[in-house]
């Protein structure tokens, strides 16, 4: 179905704009440095499954009814948006030693982080106009299902979105690690992770259709 140079090439341009951070990665990072690695694996699990859905969408030409309506753009923006505010406030709001003392893997659950994951990219407008751009590129008519070779090329960028997500994970899970050992870090942690959250927000509200 594909030709190994168009794949190489595939592969190589895949990586190159996975190793750049985006919002889902400042995403992954905050849940790791908050709640620890199992917090920031289920997040990363979630974001990959949110990826599938938008895969999906590209592969059934729905994210191009996305892409030429701007209501349609517009309404998930800002449902995504206003999701990630109100992640946002829950988590700033959280009060009392319970929130700040008990361990991250008790103080969450890890259900919760997959399918808050699993929202924040499917509530971003910005993943399915990417699939819309960046997949066709490599995608040859000639060769057979043009819904099938974007489907199959989806998944490959979903499985290496998930593996440089889990290096960060590992990552900025050491890093919180180390910083849960200082008590400042445990008063301050949901304030950070509430900023970060509310920063993604505001920056979905006020994306445009032609960013990416």
């Amino acid at each position: 179905m594909f030709d190994l140079s168009q794949l190489g090439l595939f592969f190589a341009a895949s990586l190159l704009l996975l190793v750049t951070p985006g919002p889902a990665v400042t995403y992954i990072v905050s849940r790791s440095i908050a709640e620890g690695r199992r917090s920031g694996l289920f997040s990363a699990l979630g974001i990959a499954g949110g990826g599938l859905v938008h895969v999906a969408f590209a592969a059934l030409g729905l994210s191009t009814l996305l892409a030429s309506s701007a209501l349609a753009f517009s309404v998930v923006k800002y449902a995504g948006a206003a999701y990630l505010i109100v992640l946002g406030l829950r988590t700033l709001l959280a009060s009392g030693p319970a929130a700040d003392e008990a361990a991250p893997e008790e103080a969450f659950s890890l259900r919760r982080a997959f399918w808050q994951g699993v929202l924040v990219n499917v509530l971003n407008p910005k993943t399915s106009l990417f699939f819309v751009a960046f997949l066709p590129q490599f995608v040859d008519p000639s060769r057979g299902s043009v819904a099938m070779q974007m489907a199959v090329l989806g998944l490959v960028f979903t499985a290496l979105a998930m593996c440089t997500d889990t290096v960060w994970v590992l990552a900025a899970g050491s890093a919180g690690h180390w910083l849960r050992h200082h008590r400042g870090f445990l008063r301050s942690r949901r304030y950070v992770a509430g900023s970060v959250y509310l920063g993604l927000g505001v920056a979905t509200a006020f994306a445009g259709p032609a960013k990416k």
